[in-house]
């Protein structure tokens, strides 16, 4: 048995995916495991990878000037970490962390971009389920700037 493909086929991800399609993307990952207080990425760097987390914690963070490193959003068992390999330029649009020691499927970004480019189907099916992690994201995000940023509802005294 393949312990990658295995793994793989129990994350919600990749659920009611094709076997064939779990099978090759299964060729482009491995089982890894991080402690916590490390750094999967930050920032601006090449994005060559991403992760299907199985267990624990890792805190996206976005650099913000005079606050440092802000916290967007957690992330935990079942979710997925990384999307920026997808589109030009292929860099980070956040930083992660672990925060709790991480179980995950790490990928070979470019490995899987090829596999998408090669069967234009699964290309799409996988760049559905990416755009709604996007989607996600992008929710999580615009909801923390405003808990950051935002403006009062309260009238003006006068």
């Amino acid at each position: 048995m393949n312990r990658t493909r295995d793994l793989l086929a129990e994350h919600p991800f990749v659920a009611g995916l094709a076997p064939d399609r779990v099978d090759r993307l299964a060729l482009y990952g491995h089982p890894v495991y991080r402690n916590r207080g490390y750094r999967l990425f930050a920032s601006g760097r090449p994005a060559t990878r991403f992760w299907l987390l199985r267990t624990g914690e890792v805190a996206l963070d976005l650099h913000t000037p005079g606050r440092g490193d802000v916290v967007i959003e957690n992330l935990r068992g079942g979710d997925v970490l990384g999307w920026s390999w997808l589109f030009p330029p292929q860099r980070w649009q956040f930083g992660a962390i672990v925060v709790e020691p991480i179980r995950a499927i790490e990928f070979d970004a470019p490995g899987v971009r090829s596999l998408m480019n090669d069967d234009s189907g699964f290309g799409y099916e996988l760049t559905r389920r990416f755009t709604a992690v996007m989607l996600d994201r992008l929710q999580a995000t615009r909801t923390r700037l405003l808990d950051l940023y935002g403006y009062s509802t309260a009238e003006p005294a006068g």
